[in-house]
């Protein structure tokens, strides 16, 4: 948990400095700057992604977990509480971008292999190497996508909170139940929909891709491998 805390003040501080200095941070440097980090994203999403082992359990939890998602509404509820947090903290004349801001940092600091591997690393065995390493890089990407969207990405922390120092916690007692098989197909897939975070900041097409409601896929690999297993013995 001190590791995800540390990982949050570096966004607050990074989020900050964006906001300080974004009237000096001209379009131009700010749209290379952030093409930039897009194409830093897609490379971390495909370095994950590469490292299955199985790409029937991505493909399937994939599939499963969207279908999932799109049940549960997850991205409308993210939109949903990018707007709640608008309302009741942001003057509206000063608010901008703030659920893009918000919702967009929420998915990037929240999903990826540095996320699950840390969390599981910093649980099981105490070492926040990772999580920290990952504060850095989320800071610095903060200072642009604050400068560029506004405050919505400072409040990204709070799910971060929540959902990386749940993932720690529940390591902590779960995690050396999970085999290395199982960690390596959740990287993956998170790995995967980070691709898919790449492409919204690319802005390709006319529709984003609904990242949000692909969520549930990365906790299907601890389902989908024993039930491969199983199945592979009876047949």
């Amino acid at each position: 948990m001190p590791a995800t805390l540390i990982n949050a003040a570096l966004i607050l501080l990074g989020s900050i400095l964006g906001l300080l200095f974004r009237n000096h941070i001209s379009p131009r440097f700010s749209e290379l700057v952030t093409h930039a980090l897009s194409l830093c994203v897609l490379v971390i999403g495909i370095l994950s992604a590469a490292g299955t082992q199985n790409v029937l359990c991505v493909i399937v939890c994939m599939v499963v977990g969207s279908l999932l998602g799109e049940t549960l509404r997850i991205e409308d509820h993210l939109d949903h509480a990018g707007e709640l947090l608008r309302q009741k903290l942001i003057h509206a004349s000063s608010a901008g971008r703030f659920t893009e801001g918000f919702v967009t940092a929420s998915l990037l600091f929240c999903i990826g292999s540095m996320a699950i591997m840390g969390s599981l690393e910093a649980g099981m065995n105490g070492n926040y190497t990772i999580l920290i390493s990952k504060g850095v890089i989320d800071g610095v990407t903060a200072v642009t996508f604050s400068a560029a969207m506004g405050i919505g990405v400072m409040f990204s922390i709070l799910p971060l909170i929540v959902y990386q120092g749940g993932l720690t916690l529940l390591a902590a007692a779960v995690g050396p139940l999970l085999s290395t098989s199982v960690i390596t197909e959740m990287t993956a897939v998170g790995g995967t929909i980070i691709i898919g975070i790449a492409f919204n900041m690319f802005a390709f097409g006319p529709r984003k891709i609904r990242v949000g409601n692909m969520l549930p896929a990365i906790f299907l690999p601890p389902l989908y491998l024993p039930l491969s297993d199983v199945l592979s013995h009876l047949l």
